[in-house]
């Protein structure tokens, strides 16, 4: 799919055999391209296109780098959030002159919502650059709204496992397992966001350093990515922060499971404790050899239940007194 911004551009939707891209488009973006949507962009802008498996390359020389007076940028960009399975798709952009292209295989909110604000505001992709740098902001501050959604699900989850009452601790199994979920979830989505907010920090040093940011008009671009790298730095120290906290509420959950678990083994210890004096001395006095004189008294079955009984008793009033159960 192949839509075009800028001056004169509505966004529509271009047909690669049929239509042409208008000579006023700042920024082309290819969302799922076609090789012949690929080949008109590239006739459009006289470069190559980045293709799938050029995005894929994870080495910082194959993300960013210049070429024939071009700069080539990969940035790593938070998606499938809404789907409950949170991932880091790349993002291409080519800034060839005052043209802009992108290409994506994926479509993250923050550039659904750019291509929205584009579509009413022409002013945010008067030009390539400008368009880029717009669409890199959107992608920060959707970062930021992503760390805070993570701060408030790690309060929830901190809220159940410091419960003010002892007795709302004391929480079963299942629920145990669905708080692992949760907890296992929370840090999937942060060690996006990280891996995002890393990969937009390195796209950032380099555009900032880049001959094109230092020539003449381009203070106010200069001014924006600084505002930006302070913005990311930010929001990786957080990240950090976040991070160390999940970490400490899996290792206290584990430590309730742990507990749980040793309730439970401490309940069959006293209960075994209790229960065997009596087997053995029922046992004693099931025995059925000859010669054993209690089998002659009169009184030799109540005096063994009561023995039974004293022999349970006992061990269970010891435990309670010292405090063990």
């Amino acid at each position: 799919m192949l839509r075009t911004f800028g001056p004169g551009c509505d966004g529509g939707l271009i047909e690669a055999g049929r239509g042409q891209i208008s000579s006023t488009a700042a920024w082309i973006d290819l969302e799922e391209p076609t090789r012949e949507e690929e080949r008109l962009a590239e006739q459009f802008i006289g470069l190559p296109i980045p293709t799938r498996d050029d995005l894929a390359e994870i080495e910082p020389s194959s993300r960013l780098y210049e070429q024939n007076g071009a700069l080539y940028l990969t940035l790593g960009t938070l998606s499938g959030v809404e789907e409950g399975q949170p991932t880091s798709e790349p993002i291409g952009f080519v800034l060839a002159g005052q043209r802009l292209v992108t290409i994506r295989y994926a479509s993250p909110k923050p550039v659904r919502a750019f291509v929205m604000h584009a579509e009413r505001d022409p002013k945010l992709v008067s030009d390539g650059l400008t368009a880029l740098i717009g669409l890199v902001d959107a992608i920060i501050d959707r970062l930021a709204d992503e760390l805070e959604s993570s701060g408030r699900e790690m309060e929830t989850i901190s809220g159940n496992i410091f419960a003010k009452e002892a007795d709302e601790r004391r929480i079963p199994a299942r629920q145990l397992t669905a708080m692992l979920t949760r907890i296992g979830r929370a840090q999937s989505l942060l060690a996006r966001i990280r891996e995002t907010t890393v990969s937009a920090i390195r796209l950032l040093s380099f555009l900032t350093g880049s001959p094109r940011l230092h020539q003449s008009g381009c203070e106010a671009h200069r001014n924006h990515l600084a505002s930006l790298q302070t913005d990311a730095s930010a929001l990786l120290d957080h990240a950090g922060y976040l991070g160390d906290n999940m970490t400490f509420l899996l290792d206290a959950a584990l430590g309730l499971i742990s507990v749980e678990q040793n309730a439970a083994m401490k309940l069959f210890s006293w209960a075994a404790l209790v229960f065997l004096p009596p087997t053995l001395i029922a046992g004693i006095f099931g025995m059925n050899f000859h010669h054993m004189p209690e089998l002659d008294w009169v009184w030799g079955y109540p005096a063994s239940l009561a023995l039974m009984l004293a022999s349970a008793v006992l061990p269970l009033w010891y435990l309670r007194a010292k405090g063990w159960i």
